[in-house]
Parts: C-alpha cells; sequence; structure tokens
C-alpha cells in the first residue's frame, strides 16, 4: 500500500469536517499538513485558496468530495466495472464492457508509467486524490443515496482520476459507429459504408467560437460556448476556482480529476475546446483458437491457452483470465477478459472466447486498441500546466502533450494572442481502419506512429463547432455544418460584441437542417385540405425551434413521421432487426435513431435510388396532419423536456424544464427524431470568457453547484439554463462568503 493511500484510509475513516482549512497530503515523509480555505459565491460555487500547489489539489479533491461523493463513488465504480454492486442488474452491461476494455487497468498503467516519467504530476494526482478520501465520509452523510443502495465509500487509489477520464471518454471517438458501417455494407453493399454518416446518438459534440478584439466592445478577446453531452444529475461539469501563490484560474472541473482540463481563465489566458470528431480507436477482427496440452499463464487452467492469429500468419498468445461481477439484487456475473496483442477483446464470436472464429458465420470477436493502452499516457502532464499557464504559448506548449480525448482548442491572452489547434493522439494508419473493423492478420492494419496535430492561424473570429474543418485529416465523420455556419452568421452581424450578448449565440434555435423535408413539400398534388393547410403552415414557419413555437411542435411530428416511414421501407429490411452483440453498443447500431440524425442526408443522396422518398414525405404529411397527437397548438417545450440521467431515480423529483432548441441548432437540445422529442442530451455547461476583465466572464451548467439532492444550490442553476441565460463569474474575494471552520 503506498503512503498515500494509507493516511487516505485514516482520513475517511476519521469523519472529519471536509470544510477544515487543514488537510492531510500523503507522501514519503508522511502526512504534511496543508491551508488553505473553502468560501462560495452566491450559487455556491466553491472558490479555494490555498498555500501551495499541491495543498490547492487536495483541497479541491476534498471539496469535491464533500459537494459530490455520491457522483464521484458512481464514476469510480463504473470505471473499475463495479457499479452493479449497488445499482443492481441493469448495469452489469456497462460493467462488463468496462472490465473487457481494461479500463481500470489501463489507468494503473498510465499512473505507473506517470509515476517513473513525470513524479511531479504523480503527486499532484495524489494529493488530490488524497483530498477526495479526506472528503468522502462527510460527503456520503449528506447524501441519502448511499444509505439507500447500502453503499459504503472506499478509498480511491492513486490512478482513480484516470480510470475516470478514461471511462468517461472511452466512447467519446464512437467507434461503435464501425460496428453500424459494417453492417450497413453486408446489407447494401461497401459503397453505402458512410450512408448514415453524420453527429449521431451518443456522441459528444460542442459549440465553440472565439472573437478576436478588433469586434469587441472592450478591445481584447471573447472566447465562448457549450459542450454537449448527456446531461445527468449531478452535473457533469463543476464549477470551481483554484487560486495558490503560482496562480489563480477559475473553470470547469470534471469531477473526480483535478485541474481544469476543458475549460479555464487564467487571469491573463483562457481556453475552451470542442470534440474534434477525430477517429483514434480501431478495431480489429481476431481468429482464436483454443489450444490444449501447452500448459496455462496467469488465470488459465486445464492446460489451455488461447491464441489469435496475427500478421504474416504467426499464431500470438491471449493474455486470459476471469473476473466477478458482484450484482445487488442478483446472481454474481463472470466475465472472460482476452486481451490479444492490439487489445482487449470486446466482442466474442458467437460468446465463445475459446472457438476457433473470424472466419465467417455470427458475430465477429473484435478487439478494441485504443491510445491510451498503448502510450500508457492520458497527457495529464498538462492539466498543472493549464493551470500555470500565463498565455497563448503557454497554453500550446502545455497541449503539445494531450493524449486523450482529442480536441479542437481555442485560446487568447490579454496580449493579443489568438489559438486554433487540435490536440490529442491520433495513430496513422491504412485508410480502412478508420472505416470498419479490419482483419488483425493483415499487417497493413498496424499502427505506425503518430499523426501531427494540425493548426491554423486566426482570422476574423474562429468557430468550431464539430464540423469539417481544422480536424477534416484525422476523422470520417463530423457534424453537419448548421451550428457552425450558424455562429458564424450570427458573429458576422456585429463587430461590437460583449460578453453579455453572447447569450444570444447560445440561445438561437434557428434550424437550418429543416431544409430537405420542408423543400419536398411544394411538389405534392392532391392532398388532402388538412395536409394542405398543414403544408402552407410549415412553409411559412421561420423554421426556429422556439420554446413556445407551436409550428416547430408540428415540423417535429412531420419529421418522426417521415423517419418511421423511411426506416420500415424494404430496403432497409436488413438493418431493422434487433443489433446483435454487446448491448453497451445498441445505441449505435439502431434503424430508427440512424434515420433520425441521418434524414437530411438520406433527403438527398443518391446512393439508394430504389428508395422513394416523396412518397414517404407525402404519405407522412398526410399522416400528421390527420393524427391527434399533432395537436397544433402544442408548444415545442410541452414535448420537449429534459430528461437527465440519474444513477437512482429521484420518484419526488420536481418535473424537468420543456426546452427550446434541437440537435442541428446552436442550442443544441437533442432528441432523437422519430424515437422521442424527449432531450437527454445538451449543452452541460455555457461559458464566455473575458480576456479583457475575467470578472466580466459569465458561465452556467445545467443544474448547480452541489451534488446533493434537495440542496439550496442543486437546481439553482437549472430556470436561467433553460432559458439561456448566464450567471457572473465572481473573482473579489471580499464578495466570496468564506466557510465556517
Amino acid at each position: 500500500m503506498h503512503i498515500g493511500e494509507e493516511i487516505s484510509v485514516s482520513s475517511v475513516s476519521s469523519g472529519s469536517d471536509p470544510e477544515s482549512n487543514t488537510g492531510a497530503r500523503g507522501g514519503p515523509h508522511g502526512q504534511i499538513p496543508e491551508s488553505y480555505d473553502v468560501f462560495r459565491d452566491p450559487w455556491g460555487i466553491p472558490h479555494l485558496r490555498a498555500s501551495d500547489e499541491l495543498g490547492l489539489a487536495h483541497a479541491q479533491g476534498r471539496v469535491t468530495a464533500f459537494d459530490r461523493a455520491w457522483q464521484l463513488e458512481v464514476e469510480r465504480h463504473r470505471a473499475e466495472g463495479s457499479s452493479a454492486s449497488f445499482l443492481g442488474p441493469d448495469s452489469v452491461v456497462w460493467d462488463r464492457f468496462a472490465r473487457q476494455s481494461r479500463l481500470a487497468d489501463t489507468a494503473r498503467l498510465c499512473y505507473e508509467a506517470m509515476e517513473a516519467d513525470d513524479p511531479a504530476t504523480a503527486a499532484w494526482v495524489r494529493a488530490y486524490v488524497d483530498g477526495v478520501n479526506a472528503g468522502l465520509a462527510a460527503g456520503a452523510a449528506r447524501d441519502e443515496r448511499f444509505a439507500r443502495t447500502a453503499l459504503a465509500p472506499s478509498p480511491w487509489e492513486p490512478w482513480v482520476p484516470l480510470a475516470i477520464w478514461i471511462a468517461t471518454h472511452i466512447l467519446f471517438a464512437g467507434f461503435p459507429t464501425k460496428l453500424w458501417r459494417e453492417r450497413v455494407a453486408r446489407a447494401l453493399g461497401d459503397e453505402t459504408l458512410t450512408l448514415f454518416a453524420t453527429d449521431g446518438p451518443r456522441i459528444a459534440g460542442s459549440n465553440g467560437w472565439m472573437v478576436p478584439g478588433d469586434r469587441t466592445t472592450t478591445g481584447a478577446a471573447i472566447i465562448a460556448g457549450d459542450p454537449h453531452r448527456f446531461i445527468e444529475d449531478p452535473g457533469v461539469y463543476q464549477q470551481i476556482r483554484l487560486s495558490c501563490p503560482d496562480y489563480d484560474v477559475l473553470g470547469l472541473a470534471v469531477p473526480g480529476v483535478p485541474g481544469l482540463a476543458h475549460f479555464g481563465h487564467t487571469g491573463s489566458a483562457a481556453w475552451a475546446i470542442t470534440n474534434a470528431m477525430s477517429d483514434y480507436q480501431d478495431l480489429y477482427v481476431e481468429r482464436l483458437r483454443r489450444v490444449e496440452g501447452e500448459g496455462g499463464g496467469e488465470g488459465e487452467g486445464g492446460g489451455t491457452v488461447v491464441e489469435a492469429l496475427g500478421p504474416d500468419g504467426v499464431w500470438e498468445r491471449v493474455a486470459r483470465h476471469t473476473e466477478t461481477i458482484t450484482v445487488a439484487g442478483g446472481d454474481d456475473v463472470e466475465v472472460e477478459v482476452l486481451e490479444t496483442p492490439r487489445g482487449p477483446v470486446i466482442v466474442h464470436a458467437d460468446g465463445d472466447p475459446g472457438a476457433e472464429s473470424g472466419a465467417g458465420g455470427g458475430t465477429q470477436t473484435l478487439s478494441l486498441r485504443y491510445p491510451p493502452r498503448v502510450r500508457r499516457d492520458l497527457g495529464f502532464a498538462a492539466l498543472p500546466a493549464l493551470l500555470r499557464a500565463r498565455t497563448v504559448a503557454d497554453i500550446d506548449r502545455a497541449l503539445d502533450g494531450w493524449a486523450e480525448p482529442v480536441n479542437v482548442v481555442h485560446a487568447a491572452d490579454t496580449e493579443g494572442g489568438l489559438l486554433h489547434r487540435v490536440a490529442g493522439a491520433v495513430p496513422l494508419r491504412h485508410p480502412a481502419n478508420r472505416l470498419r473493423p479490419v482483419p488483425a492478420w493483415d499487417p497493413e492494419h498496424a499502427w505506425q506512429g503518430w499523426a501531427p496535430t494540425p493548426a491554423e492561424p486566426v482570422q476574423g473570429f474562429a468557430v468550431m463547432a464539430n464540423a469539417r474543418g481544422i480536424a477534416s485529416p484525422l476523422g470520417v465523420e463530423f457534424a453537419p455544418p448548421h451550428r457552425a455556419d450558424r455562429i458564424r452568421e450570427l458573429l458576422s452581424g456585429s463587430g461590437d460584441w460583449s460578453p453579455k450578448a453572447m447569450a444570444d449565440v447560445h440561445r438561437d434555435t434557428y434550424l437550418a437542417s429543416a431544409e430537405p423535408l420542408l423543400a419536398l413539400l411544394p411538389g405534392f398534388e392532391d392532398l388532402t385540405p388538412a395536409a394542405r393547410e398543414l403544408r402552407t403552415r410549415l412553409l411559412a414557419w421561420d423554421r426556429r425551434m422556439e420554446a413556445e413555437s407551436t409550428d416547430a411542435t408540428a415540423f417535429a411530428a412531420l419529421r418522426t413521421a417521415t423517419v418511421r416511414r423511411l426506416a420500415a421501407d424494404p430496403v432497409f429490411a436488413d438493418l431493422a432487426g434487433a443489433p446483435a452483440g454487446p448491448a453497451v453498443f445498441h445505441p449505435w447500431l439502431y434503424l430508427v435513431p440512424k434515420i433520425g440524425y441521418a434524414l437530411e442526408g438520406l433527403l438527398t443522396t443518391s446512393l439508394v435510388p430504389e428508395l422513394d422518398r416523396a412518397a414517404h414525405v407525402r404519405a407522412a404529411l398526410e399522416e400528421t396532419a390527420a393524427a391527434d397527437s399533432a395537436d397544433t397548438g402544442t408548444p415545442w417545450a410541452e414535448v420537449h423536456r429534459l430528461t437527465p440521467w440519474q444513477a437512482v431515480p429521484d420518484p419526488d423529483a420536481p418535473e424537468w424544464p420543456g426546452l427550446g432548441g434541437d440537435h442541428d441548432c446552436v442550442n443544441a437540445t437533442s432528441s432523437v427524431p422519430g424515437f422521442t422529442d424527449l432531450t437527454a442530451r445538451a449543452s452541460a455547461a455555457r461559458y464566455v470568457w473575458d480576456l479583457a476583465r475575467r470578472e466580466d466572464s459569465l458561465w452556467a451548467v445545467p443544474l448547480g453547484a452541489d451534488g446533493v439532492t434537495g440542496t439550496p444550490h442543486h437546481r439553482d442553476q437549472l430556470p436561467l439554463w433553460a432559458r439561456c441565460e448566464l450567471v457572473p463569474v465572481v473573482t473579489d474575494w471580499a464578495r466570496l462568503t468564506k466557510e465556517s471552520i
């Protein structure tokens, strides 16, 4: 046991007050007291001030544990593949994937490499973990969900923040889309591989824009935007300020991870990111065989080993062991964990990992190759470096070492410096690797080093919204251009931007992707009177998905009917069945959502000439006009309601608000066209960083600063967030309330 872990155990068991200004940092010389102060602004957002960097990391961990103990423990168990032990059978699907893809083991390897190669960053992460351990007991005592699920918090190990980071981003690049493309190619032919290419379900996106000083009221740059993720309760981003003699930085942290990886303002410099939509994870088709009588390795019995066919026809040893998932309210589940030289096996052919496979027939055996497991590095050295950044050049240097995930970055400083670049690790390999699973035994599909990360000068303003652009050489599927184009259009309308005016960009609801569907309507003849009336109404609609708009509701009803009719067309019959393989990948593999998100392209593509689009849209128009469900007086917000994910649903929670916006709006509140008008994915935070006066910056999160249900700051930002309003950033320590000690 590390000394730091030993200290953490005593801290958790002591039940000491996590708001005390004396923490304990574990290290090679034992306990070292660190002094820090905790302040709160009117929104309950923590502002931390410590005597040094390690004490500040300890304070961040401790206060985060006090505010969000339940969230931290849920994320830790998900990263370790043990969440079913208190959440029950529904969590087995994820736990199985977490174990088979070796998330926790990868985090351990990355942390061990960090300890060896970068002990300063390792000590910083360890200080944060010791702070978490010092605050968990008191944080858990605040939250009844621990008692309800019989979950007792347990001490974290130093690698846990890395595991949470990996688990949060393992599906970020959307490698399951390769399973869908493979399915499409088998059903419709290889030429249709990218037929459904678009920003689809369960892919994280973002908006971001940077306005240089010559277009602002202050003469200094403004950076603004919003990350789009599944909305969770508690929220996935934590507003926080971190101050010590070396720096004073505020921004959005990922609970369970030290520092401010994605969005921060140091006073003289600021940065923000969006998903680069790069492809940096590969699926390999593996041929496995069981060999008898050759002894056994760790976890192998009976003299049996498993081998995989590698490049040049060489059979290679497969690491193999069994793990057990404990399930609350259910039987334990054994999981076979296999790893070939390519990576962990995440799909077993026909459920039998020991049978020879991959030569045809049923489900393929697939291994996953992803950069952190190959490199044993997440780029965490960038995190403390970003906190210390004073200029754009400092930020640029810090991000040269970034690895996971791959992001597009905007940065600016008070000296007029501007930065627009990609940061992250993307392997160089055969183009086919990006499209679909590739044969492990073919040497041309091996990784051949790492791609350079593009950068480009900022001319005028810079926009990043997951569309094709600076990161195009690194990806396959990108978001439609509508959000990026609309942001550029809005920014072009003024040369005098202020931080407060940026809220108007955040809330914009214009839906440009409605055009291909609406464009078909004028050509229909012999419609019923109700259908003609609906057509007239929709063609006159301003194409804004405003919360109070009844026309937006009518359009969504037409879109839903169109998607469902297209999905029922015989041309897609081989794609309409239930997905095969592990259930964790099924959200990428259902036909109706895929058509819903790709509708714009499907209505204009020539790849499936036998698809009678006009006939389907005409029938959908008649269906919508005749249906009682198409209540012409229903505002969009009544059907387009927020539905956050909760590990343990709160049966007494107040009704979640209705929202304006839609998937391709700047106000990107995603429904799933054809499946539901409810929204589970939206802006996980909004921010406006002012480089002239940091105190004029603005931000908001979907819920609030406190992760405990029913507390004053649990949902106090929600009404403002729903209206795309932001709250002021407070930087004056005299305006903050110091926690009682």
